[in-house]
């Protein structure tokens, strides 16, 4: 007898990470993705209507965050869970002491099939319970089982990333954002520009905009997020256009709509 499909629900506000979870789910047998949501209110009624066995689920969404969206939930009554983060190794610890499940923004092929074997190995042995009682350790409602002092669970509260992943040839490589000059949008995807050397991830500006120090980084122009301390000159073209020259020479547009902010963040006015 053939056993039921577990039943599968995606929550990311990015439509490319939605789509590479669905694509990786496509390559295992008896999967059914029942829905799929890109906001914490949406995955809030979803998880409550259609009640999938397995959820992967973002951390970091705008409105509520899936911490959120699993307190209102309640850990006794959340599907087995699968974490999709941008967070650092260090603020990953909290997940690690509960022993729950996650994947780091961007994630290989490898990675994806060793969380979700795991969580669908859970399932199928009815041990959800024990999902339950890490999920209540993770959000704090009971004491984290180690012997080590307890990393604070991961809040609401804006957390800025220190590195980005980049995948390259099946491998994921780590990039300190203090080395980055700037990123520049390439379609789709956005390039992380780091000493001439040009790194391509498939991300959303607005998301690294929201991932990024606002103290150390700014979006000049719809294309263009530069850290402030690599900005050299501010250039005044013909028509009232302006360009930033950084220190090693690349010229950047500046949005009309901002000139007035970064003149201020340089401290020109």
């Amino acid at each position: 007898m053939t056993p039921r499909p577990i039943r599968v629900l995606i929550v990311d506000d990015e439509p490319l990470a939605r789509q590479r979870i669905e694509d990786l789910l496509a390559r295992e047998p008896n999967v059914e993705i029942i829905g799929t949501a890109d906001t914490g209110a949406a995955a809030i009624d979803a998880i409550r209507s259609l009640d999938p066995d397995l959820l992967f689920l973002d951390v970091q969404m705008p409105g509520k965050t899936g911490l959120e969206v699993a307190r209102m939930i309640g850990p006794d009554r959340m599907p087995a869970t699968i974490f999709v983060t941008a967070y650092d190794q260090h603020a990953l610890q909290a997940f690690d002491l509960a022993a729950l499940d996650y994947l780091v923004k961007p994630f290989d092929d490898e990675r994806f099939e060793q969380a979700f074997h795991r969580a669908r190995r859970l399932v199928e042995l009815e041990q959800t319970e024990r999902l339950h009682e890490r999920l209540r350790a993770l959000l704090g409602e009971q004491s984290m089982p180690s012997a080590e002092p307890s990393a604070p669970a991961p809040t609401s509260e804006p957390r800025y990333v220190d590195r980005i992943g980049v995948e390259t040839k099946g491998k994921v490589h780590f990039i300190p954002v203090r080395d980055i000059d700037y990123i520049a949008a390439s379609g789709p995807y956005a390039e992380l520009v780091v000493a001439g050397r040009r790194h391509v991830i498939r991300e959303a500006m607005q998301t690294l905009e929201d991932r990024l120090d606002p103290n150390r980084f700014m979006r000049v122009h719809r294309s263009a997020i530069v850290q402030l301390d690599r900005v050299d000159s501010l250039l005044r073209g013909p028509g009232g256009d302006y360009e930033i020259q950084l220190k090693d020479g690349t010229k950047l547009r500046v949005s009309r709509g901002r000139r007035e902010e970064l003149a201020e963040r340089l401290g020109l006015r």
